[in-house]
């Protein structure tokens, strides 16, 4: 099999971001994608697309902090909650 070429990595995985199901996932992981993405290892990207594969509900209660996220994830889950954190846009209400 060959492997995914990065650009179109890249570009399914900001797809993937922005296609979550529930809305306010759409936006966190948006962002957060459009800011990061092409500046991640391929490790990190490795673990963005296992995220990328988990249930919205568990993975929104992780980004907002009312459940802590599994181990393998934390560093990545607390990297997507600070760019909401930091980003205006991302504060106002859905």
């Amino acid at each position: 099999m060959t492997p995914e070429p990065r650009e179109t990595r890249l570009k399914r995985m900001l797809m993937r971001s922005m296609r979550r199901g529930i809305k306010e996932m759409d936006i966190l992981m948006m962002r957060f994608a459009e800011a990061h993405l092409d500046t991640l290892s391929d490790e990190d990207l490795d673990l963005y697309d296992q995220v990328l594969s988990e249930n919205d509900q568990d993975l929104y209660q992780w980004v907002t902090g009312q459940v802590p996220a599994p181990a393998p994830f934390a560093p990545l889950i607390d990297r997507i909650a600070a760019a909401a954190k930091d980003d205006p846009v991302s504060r106002r209400p859905v």
